[in-house]
């Protein structure tokens, strides 16, 4: 996935809308002021920042090389996937779900 049909699906959530608060070179995706997803600008293959349930996050940075624990984020709740095409498409998206659904049940 590119980053253009990554901030597509993102943007497809409701209420979903994106912010810069870290200035240019980081999208910041959000549902009310809660972030779901960040992407680093300009980088390739895309890096995606997700919220994640904390075993769930265990269990696919031992399963894939391109899932790590989230850069500049609380490592237990948040992972960075490289989208090198090692994760399929639709887990990439199940993943973005995930982390909104998260996002939404902190926001209630």
């Amino acid at each position: 996935m590119n980053h253009k049909e990554v901030e597509e699906y993102i943007l497809s959530m409701p209420d979903a809308w994106l912010d810069y608060p870290f200035g240019e070179g980081v999208a910041v995706y959000k549902i009310g002021e809660r972030m779901f997803a960040l992407i680093a600008e300009g980088k390739d293959p895309v890096q995606i920042s997700l919220k994640c349930d904390p075993t769930l996050a265990k269990v696919l940075r031992e399963r894939y090389e391109t899932v790590m624990p989230g850069q500049h984020l609380n490592k237990k709740h948040w992972n960075t996937i490289l989208l090198s095409g090692q994760l399929p498409n639709n887990e990439v998206e199940d993943l973005i779900r995930h982390s909104y659904l998260l996002a939404t049940d902190a926001v209630k």
